[in-house]
């Protein structure tokens, strides 16, 4: 690998007229049944907006505030805990705790039973109600979903630059010649406020931070570990909250693009001699000493946003269920995420079936690999990642190993991995077709591949990529395909550009070669 690739409130008051089975062909009418009701009892308080408008969408939503009256709630569970058990152990979302009592995972659990009081086509109907509006905080793809995200918080309290809703583009061409599918679908997640999937779960765990800086809980700043994505997501949302946000990062590890995005925003960054296994362990060690709240996806709020990706995807297909899914893995925090709003939509009868899932992994960063072609038996090992171009997951003790095999393991699912070559070369295949990827996304076409040949996805299979982060973030390593400047890497799909002499008949014998090369073969 070249070393220049890398850088040395609303009230909601849902009462649907039968909530338990709407009429099939009935709407909910959501001017009746999401009310907006002031507490004022002043004769003012009857006066038009156009008498007293408000200043901006915030403003008019506090305007509103009024309490909660649709009773839905949620708490932090151990990982995979038994939700009828009410003698569990549990805690309050205003808590700051990160593990449970034996160590494990904690894992954000709705009161599901309060969910189900509104069938699936109420759920579906309203989520597509807010799609494109800019009432605060619906415009946002994650906060469309608030019932499902953090249903308690005050709408005041969130911090949101209205992210998801992102593209999902029909990769029409690249389908075609590459892959002689149908129906490919890339999943641009990676077009958002910072340019990664990380904005849809930071705008919930900031939220909550801002929740709890108003209850004047010890919390002075929010800190994380981060291969860039993270950081960057963290440093903008604190900034736009005015939280103090400090960043660990592995020195000489990422790109500078993502290293000037906290620097821009305001992040205490410190670039520590490690790798990310490293700068985790010393992050989870000093937000046990000092009041920073920890926001690696250790702390499952973020999981929550991330999840509305997946409902997103069903929305998009007018609530049509996609065959495969094919998410880049290195925390693995993220293919937990979208299992988790694949499953919430099945349980809550929005859908009748979940999608297979892929989790895709760097082979020079590859312990969930290892361990499905275990066959799950073995118990896991973490493993020293060595340098991939896909650098956001280049990580060898993931956090959210336990969550990533249940996942796999609830949706039939499937692990794989991609050498530097063969993620390089599906991200200039793809940018070949007129997009744009990250080497991550790459990663998860390279995964495709391979499982196009192996005849396990299909032809007609509708299959949506996942694509993580902008290919903007990751222009270095295009350049140095590009210009044939990677070691021990054959580019190629390289496109350097041609050298011409400044005169019209060198320009003209180019251009009719080139043509010439483009003509259509008879």
């Amino acid at each position: 690998m070249a070393s220049s690739s890398l850088f040395q409130s609303s009230h909601l008051s849902l009462k649907p007229q039968n909530p338990t089975s709407l009429h099939p062909s009935t709407k909910p009418h959501f001017a009746t049944t999401i009310k907006c009701v002031s507490t004022s009892t002043s004769p003012s308080s009857s006066s038009s907006s156009s008498d007293h408008p408000p200043h901006n969408i915030r403003d008019e939503a506090r305007r509103h505030n009024t309490t909660h009256s649709h009773h839905f709630s949620a708490r932090y569970v151990p990982f995979n805990a038994d939700p009828s058990s009410s003698a569990a152990e549990s805690y309050s979302l205003d808590e700051i705790v990160y593990r449970s009592n034996s160590g494990g995972l904690l894992d954000v659990q709705h009161d599901m039973a309060a969910l189900k009081n509104y069938d699936g086509k109420y759920w579906r109907d309203l989520f597509d109600s807010r799609i494109g509006k800019t009432t605060w905080p619906y415009g946002s793809g994650v906060w469309s979903k608030k019932e499902w995200v953090l249903p308690e918080i005050d709408s005041d309290d969130i911090v949101s630059a209205f992210e998801g809703n992102s593209n999902l583009f029909w990769a029409e061409r690249y389908g075609k010649q590459f892959l002689s599918m149908n129906d490919l679908w890339v999943k641009h997640c990676g077009i958002s406020h910072t340019g990664s999937f990380k904005d849809l779960g930071m705008t919930v765990l900031v939220s909550q931070v801002n929740r709890l800086r108003k209850m004047n809980r010890p919390v002075v700043g929010v800190g994380c570990a981060s291969t860039g994505d993270t950081s960057a997501a963290l440093s903008a949302y604190c900034a736009a909250a005015g939280i103090p946000s400090i960043v660990f990062l592995p020195a000489n590890r990422i790109s500078l693009a993502q290293l000037v995005q906290p620097i821009a925003n305001g992040a205490f960054v410190l670039s520590i001699d490690t790798d990310f296994d490293g700068c985790m362990q010393l992050i989870r060690e000093v937000t046990a000493e000092l009041p920073i709240y920890l926001a690696n996806s250790l702390n499952s709020l973020r999981l929550e946003g991330q999840k509305t990706a997946a409902i997103e995807i069903l929305q998009q297909f007018d609530w049509e269920v996609p065959d495969w899914v094919i998410v880049p893995g290195g925390n693995l925090g993220n293919i937990y995420a979208f299992y988790k709003g694949f499953h919430m939509c099945k349980e809550l009868g929005l859908v009748d079936r979940i999608p297979r899932l892929v989790c895709a992994q760097a082979a020079n960063a590859n312990p969930l690999y290892l361990h499905y072609k275990s066959g799950w038996d073995q118990e896991f090992k973490p493993v020293k990642a060595n340098t991939t171009f896909a650098s956001a997951i280049q990580i060898g003790d993931p956090v959210s190993i336990d969550r990533a095999v249940y996942a796999l393991k609830k949706s039939n699912g499937i692990v794989e991995e991609a050498t530097e070559q063969e993620l390089m070369d599906a991200m200039a295949q793809a940018d070949s077709t007129g997009m744009f990827i990250c080497p991550h996304t790459g990663v998860a076409l390279a995964a495709l591949i391979k499982l196009r040949n192996q005849g396990i996805i299909g032809t007609n299979d509708r299959t949506v990529v996942v694509s993580t982060a902008h290919g903007l973030k990751f222009t270095q390593s295009k350049i140095d395909y590009h210009s044939n400047d990677i070691k021990d890497l054959a580019c190629k799909y390289a496109n350097p550009p041609v050298q011409v002499k400044a005169d019209f008949g060198s320009v003209m014998d180019v251009l009719k070669k080139y043509l010439l090369s483009k003509a259509p073969k008879n």
